[in-house]
């Protein structure tokens, strides 16, 4: 099995890099915060969905093949643009929701979940990331787990990391929807801040 100390730093800096303020988060913070904690819960269910097929991918080597694909790569990457500017538009022409609509029904939660999970699968960089970042916890000395079976630990335990985090900050966020539900120039404004997230998240896959 993996040493305790490098599971130890595997675990300090997995959780700093989920907890560091990136689109995914405040997605998850601004959603959370307009439509309460379960909607920003639905879409970490999603987005981690999205990491344990990249571990999969990885782990199988397959991830590898699409790096080195440009025609595969390019796909993603435009798909991953064009669904972010859809998103983008979408919440730009949200309007505030009554506190007495705000409810989570079934269709709405297979939607925040598949939300999630585009928005993470149509990003090639998380493949690039996992790429870079896995292999650097791995151990030759670990007889009893191949290369392919420590890369998928290590993934999923990452995503167990990233979904507590993003639950985390569902939660903390959850709270003000009580608040702000009933204020629609608040709800006018974290929908204006979201469409600017996913503007920047789609500019930056698009230049990078």
């Amino acid at each position: 099995m993996f040493p305790i100390e490098t599971l130890i730093t595997f675990i300090c800096i997995s959780t700093c890099l989920c907890f560091l303020p990136g689109p995914d988060n405040l997605f998850v913070l601004s959603q959370s915060a307009i439509n309460g904690r379960q909607s920003g819960i639905f879409i970490t269910i999603g987005l981690c969905a999205g990491l344990i097929i990249h571990t999969s991918l990885i782990s199988l080597g397959v991830a590898t093949i699409i790096k080195n694909n440009t025609i595969a790569f390019e796909t993603i990457r435009v798909f991953g643009i064009l669904y972010l500017s859809y998103l983008a538009w979408s919440v730009f022409k949200a309007k505030p929701i009554p506190l007495n609509r705000n409810t989570i029904n079934f269709s709405n939660t297979r939607k925040l979940i598949k939300r999630g999970l585009i928005m993470n699968l149509s990003n090639p960089k998380v493949i690039i990331f996992f790429l870079a970042f896995l292999p650097q916890f791995t151990d030759n000395k670990i007889i009893a787990l191949s290369f392919s079976m420590q890369l998928l630990f290590l993934g999923l335990l990452f995503v167990i990391i990233a979904f507590i985090a993003l639950t985390f900050i569902s939660y903390l966020s959850g709270f003000l929807n009580k608040v702000i539900t009933n204020k629609p120039s608040i709800q006018t404004a974290l929908n204006k801040i979201t469409c600017l997230i996913l503007i920047i998240l789609a500019i930056n896959l698009a230049i990078n």
